[in-house]
């Protein structure tokens, strides 16, 4: 199979992505059948399974760049992309190729008929992409796969894994209507992922949920401030300059290129996972090169100066917070003006995302519409900006707002693109064809 038909082939099934795989039903039974008739490639692998409100992506990816830094050949499985699905899937550091994507999907499509007829019913997207995820790092013979929960944890499809670590970042309100005791609802599920008698480095350090984490009996239980953590962070050009201590080792003056208080705990997490892994200090020579060349898309990444422009995915109230908390020591205010390039999805009205981007005080407000069926339509966003007494110009097409705003900008303005993933790819879009 070639890369379009691959494509073509994926989008031929329900996308559910939304809820991260199958939930009607809220089992795992349909993926375990469909990975049980691909041989169980997932069995193969030891693995690093991490879950999260936010900073999953990022724990893993500098979990992924610590381990390659100790020699392993290291498998990644993330989501969403920003440019193109192949993002999702990577083996040391290199995502997969168009030929080689093709040839895992159509392996795969032999398989998922083959469980559609036996059981009536076609796999998912997500359970599709995280079969062949699983596929094909049993058949290159990775040392190690680091996974990215889609969603919640216990009921997603690549909770199939029993994974040798489990790490789970933070407890936050995306993917819930706020209804109840939803924080014990959420911290149930994303537990889910643990092992008993297998380690679990736990971010979400919250009392009320703990016992939530301890019912799956971890063994150890590594916790953010007491068995690792951040001892200071010191902002330096291209990132920053961190102290911090895991399970087995302290480790002083090591940089990280990504910026953000945030980025610090999230290291500290990768940190303490890959040492749980190991059973060891990671030496500081690891550590450095580790947190030194890690490499992250769409998490306050410049891609363009005069005018600055910014990509970061701040997609849900806690990650809009870290973002309006990053900006200002990352980028202080100068001569110039910030201009905020805006997309949401919904099915959620975004005015807890909008009320922490509001704290950035932009000069100038573009919204757009998502390229996603659940976008939230420019206009939308436009009012909700305005009421707030912000300057709003709305723009439907994102690649088209992203233009407008760079034009608009002068040498020395900020342009920050954010909200959604899916707007990032069109402010790429809009970067590539500018003259």
């Amino acid at each position: 199979m070639d890369y379009p038909s691959a494509l073509a082939f994926l989008d031929r099934h329900v996308n559910l992505e939304a809820t991260a795989g199958r939930v009607h039903g809220l089992s795992l039974e349909a993926m375990r059948r469909l990975v049980a008739t691909m041989g169980d490639p997932h069995h193969d692998l030891r693995a690093i399974h991490l879950t999260g409100t936010n900073g999953k992506g990022s724990t893993a990816a500098i979990t992924a760049s610590l381990l390659r830094a100790l020699g392993l050949r290291v498998g990644t499985y993330n989501s969403p992309h920003v440019d193109t699905v192949r993002e999702r899937l990577a083996i040391d550091g290199e995502m997969i190729d168009e030929q080689s994507f093709g040839e895992l999907v159509g392996d795969l499509a032999g398989y998922a008929e083959h469980h559609a007829a036996t059981f009536g019913a076609p796999a998912s997207y997500f359970e599709l992409l995280t079969a062949a995820a699983l596929l094909w790092f049993a058949n290159e013979a990775v040392d190690v796969a680091v996974v990215e929960v889609g969603m919640l944890g216990r009921f997603d499809a690549t909770n199939v894994l029993e994974s040798e670590v489990a790490v789970v970042t933070n407890i936050g309100r995306d993917h819930t209507d706020g209804v109840g005791d939803w924080r014990r609802a959420i911290a149930g599920e994303k537990a889910g992922i643990i092992r008993a008698g297998r380690p679990l480095v736990l971010g979400e350090i919250a009392i009320d949920v703990r016992d939530l984490f301890l019912a799956e009996a971890p063994e150890p239980l590594y916790e953010r401030d007491q068995h690792f953590g951040v001892l200071s962070a010191r902002p330096a050009v291209g990132g920053q300059v961190l102290d911090l201590f895991g399970p087995h080792g302290r480790y002083d003056e090591a940089f990280l290129r990504l910026h953000g208080d945030h980025q610090a705990d999230n290291a500290a997490a990768a940190l303490a996972a890959v040492e749980s892994f190991v059973g060891a200090s990671l030496g500081d020579e690891v550590v450095e090169e580790g947190l030194g060349t890690v490499q992250l898309p769409g998490r306050l990444e410049v891609t363009a100066s005069r005018p600055l422009v910014v990509l970061d995915g701040a997609h849900n109230q806690d990650a809009a917070r870290a973002l309006a908390v990053a900006v200002p020591n990352v980028f202080p205010e100068g001569a110039g003006r910030r201009i905020l390039v805006l997309g949401a999805l919904g099915p959620k009205e975004p005015e807890e995302v909008l009320e922490e981007l509001a704290a950035l005080m932009p000069d100038l407000v573009v919204t757009c519409t998502a390229p996603s069926p659940r976008a939230v339509p420019a206009d939308r966003l436009a009012a909700l900006m305005g009421a707030r007494g912000f300057d709003v110009e709305p723009v439907a097409d994102a690649v088209e707002a992203v233009r407008r705003a760079v034009a608009l900008a002068d040498d020395d303005d900020l342009v920050l693109v954010t909200g959604s993933f899916y707007v990032l790819s069109a402010a790429r879009q809009a970067l590539a064809e500018a003259p």
